[in-house]
């Protein structure tokens, strides 16, 4: 399937999941499942990141749009976007990323997903909360907010590749 198709089914199928179906979970204490990040990691490796930032920029943008906060994925998906060719620099093959075109589990295997996705979600979701709370004096509210809510994201990401995405990784 042409590269271009692909990413735009797989930005539809994740804004809509999460719009229509994760923002309105309500699990308690805090706890919001993010999967959009997902589709920022899934872009392919060799994307320069000014193209990575508006695409992850237009994502963001699009939640916020139908979620009424302001701003607040966009932003999260753009630091999201600046900081993923440095999370996968530190945690690169030993072979690279030459023979790969996208990420995935199936691709690069459990251990890189957790290592690369894991330290992108835990950013991504601290920003948010910070955002969203505006007060550091409020830091324990937001940790407990991200140690609930990144396993929760992780998981369902995990879930959302093995049901929907392709068997060569994308």
């Amino acid at each position: 399937m042409n590269q271009i198709v692909s990413i735009s089914l797989r930005f539809l199928l994740l804004f809509f999941l999460q719009v229509l179906v994760l923002n309105n979970l309500e699990i308690g204490w805090g706890t919001y499942i993010m999967i959009y990040p997902f589709f920022i990691l899934l872009l392919p490796f060799e994307m320069g990141i000014i193209p990575l930032m508006l695409i992850s920029f237009f994502m963001g943008i699009s939640i916020d749009s139908l979620s009424n906060t302001f701003g607040m994925h966009a932003s999260a998906a753009v630091l999201v976007a600046y900081l993923r060719p440095f999370i996968f620099k530190a945690f690169a093959p030993r072979d690279g990323y030459d023979s790969v075109e996208t990420a995935g589990i199936r691709v690069l295997g459990f251990q890189w997903l957790i290592g690369t996705y894991g330290t992108l979600l835990v950013i991504h979701h601290l920003w948010f909360f910070m955002l969203e709370s505006l007060q550091l004096n409020e830091i324990l509210l937001i940790l407990r907010k991200v140690a609930l809510s990144v396993p929760l994201s992780f998981a369902f990401s995990l879930l959302v590749q093995f049901i929907f995405m392709r068997r060569r990784g994308e």
